[in-house]
């Protein structure tokens, strides 16, 4: 562990708001950064990192998940779960109403998962393929029954992975262009107000909203501020009191991090986990060749990345499954720095030396030197390689379309890998159109019938052992090339108190939190 790391560790053990030692108090303003600029607020059909960021204030899920990922209520207020595993009844809170006005109710959720994210969510469509039926016997119960038991079924209803959307807006329209997409609607805490593009999202409190004192923050602004240095500045000078993980350079943390009335904190990524990887199109030579993917792995020097990119915060990844998910473990075949094996399997193939393509992720410096760096290593076992620079909704669209050779991104477990982590890997889930499912193109019978197995196995020891198979299989084949397990420190003013209660963090938070004054 870095020094940096141990540094920041120690500061987010002591920087944590001891609750209860003060009582909240409503009012006042928090500002924040949101980096880059959300492509859209409609959660329903955009579920990027700056999208989740505003719109986990506007939208809610079923349930919030707390560090263990222990379910926690939301717009269902309690539930139950049939001995036989096969049926879980959700009861809504009541007296929930949409931001228009409109009462929520259970026709809203039959609605939303049954018609409206069944068009628009590839990851929704692999966790209903669990379900025989959702039924609604009054305004306020809603019953799931699945075709078969599956443990990580209660972990689908963040605000994200399962978001709520109102049926009396959005039923009967083409969803892409409904107007209420850019004035999004939800039940959250807070309302949309106004958005200047290139400068600021501004969200007021939902003075409506049915958890009696709640939210105690009367505005949220969201900064946009497109330059890294610029963003630093503008917490040191005031101008914002919080910046979520990534959207400062890491270059900048530790000095940030030093500064009076500064707090940071780790915690808030137990949900997400998030797994940095390039994404290798399978479909087109060289990717197509096995040995090819090996050498990329080879070639790519992640503890260079980890220790001068990233400040030594995270974890150089293993495979498919991040260190931070459960049933994760290190299994081989592993690839540590070794240009010489790259430039080896390079030869037995007879690669020709055709140069290709990269797409860093537009999210700022520290992706734009890690896209350097892996052009430079790649370079030198003997693969050329030019950066194609583009913006988020260039990136979004150039990898849903699979319009590609190599891209960075970097993608949520969702609290088990039959949620967050099968649908880059099944064949099922290939499918233009959607930058987070599985856009490498890779298919391997063998491996969609162990990740179907691992869903579907009890005791919690079957599922490992399955996982461990999987995790095997998976590694050998190298269809994408993992990097690292990733960890964005979250800087803020010490005087923000809960800032982060869930394993969602400031995504859905901030209806808890408040200003000490």
């Amino acid at each position: 562990m870095s020094n940096i790391l141990r540094a920041l560790l120690t500061i987010s053990a002591l920087a944590v708001p001891s609750v209860g030692q003060a009582q909240p108090v409503s009012g006042g303003r928090a500002n924040l950064i949101v980096q880059p600029e959300p492509p859209s607020l409609m959660l329903g059909l955009v579920t990027n990192a700056p999208t989740q960021l505003v719109a986990g204030q506007i939208y809610e899920g079923l349930l919030r998940y707390d560090d263990k990922l222990t379910p926690l209520p939301s717009l269902a207020k309690s539930w139950d779960i049939s001995p036989d595993g096969l049926r879980y009844t959700f009861h809504l809170n009541q007296g929930v109403t949409w931001h228009d006005g409109k009462p929520f109710s259970s026709a809203d959720v039959l609605f939303s998962v049954n018609e409206f994210l069944m068009k628009t969510q590839p990851r929704h469509r692999n966790t209903m393929t669990r379900v025989a039926d959702v039924g609604a016997p009054d305004d306020h119960t809603v019953v799931f029954t699945l075709k078969e038991p599956f443990e990580p079924f209660i972990r689908s209803f963040a605000f994200w992975v399962m978001p709520m959307v109102p049926k009396h807006i959005y039923a009967g329209t083409d969803y892409a262009s409904n107007p209420a997409n850019d004035r999004p609607i939800g039940t959250g805490p807070f309302k949309f107000e106004s958005w200047r593009k290139g400068s600021a999202i501004h969200l007021v409190k939902n003075e409506a909203y049915y958890l009696a004192g709640k939210p105690y923050l009367q505005d949220i602004y969201y900064h946009v501020i497109p330059d890294g240095a610029s963003r630093a500045v503008a917490y040191e000078t005031g101008k914002v009191d919080v910046l979520p993980g990534g959207s400062v350079e890491n270059f900048d943390v530790p000095r940030l991090t030093a500064l009076k009335n500064t707090c940071v904190s780790q915690k808030g990524q137990e949900f997400d986990s998030p797994l940095s990887f390039l994404w290798l199109n399978n479909r087109k030579p060289p990717m197509n060749d096995v040995r090819f993917r090996q050498a990329v792995m080879y070639a790519m020097d992640r503890q260079f990345a980890l220790d001068v990119l990233w400040n030594g915060i995270g974890k150089v990844a293993t495979g498919p499954i991040a260190g931070t998910t459960p049933f994760y473990k290190s299994v081989q075949p592993q690839y540590p720095h070794d240009p010489k094996k790259a430039k080896a399997l390079l030869a037995e193939m007879h690669y020709d030396g055709k140069p290709l393509k990269l797409l860093p992720l537009p999210y700022g410096e520290t992706w734009q030197r890690w896209a350097e760096a892996v052009k430079q290593n790649l370079g030198e076992v003997g693969i050329p390689v030019e950066i194609q620079a583009t913006d988020v909704a260039g990136w979004n669209q150039r990898v849903s379309q699979w319009d590609y050779d190599m891209a960075f991104t970097f993608l949520f477990q969702n609290g088990d890998p039959a949620l967050g982590v099968e649908r880059n890997y099944i064949t099922s889930q290939i499918s233009k159109g959607n930058p987070w499912n599985n856009v490498e193109g890779y298919s391997n019978p063998t491996v969609d019938a162990l990740f179907a197995k691992a869903a579907l196995a009890t005791p919690a020891e079957k599922r490992q052992d399955l996982y461990d198979e999987v995790q095997k299989a998976v590694q050998a084949d190298v269809p994408v090339a993992w990097l690292l397990d990733l960890r964005f420190p979250v800087i803020y003013r010490c005087n923000v108190q809960d800032l982060i209660t869930t394993a969602n963090g400031l995504n859905d938070s901030l209806r808890d939190a408040w200003i000490k004054r």
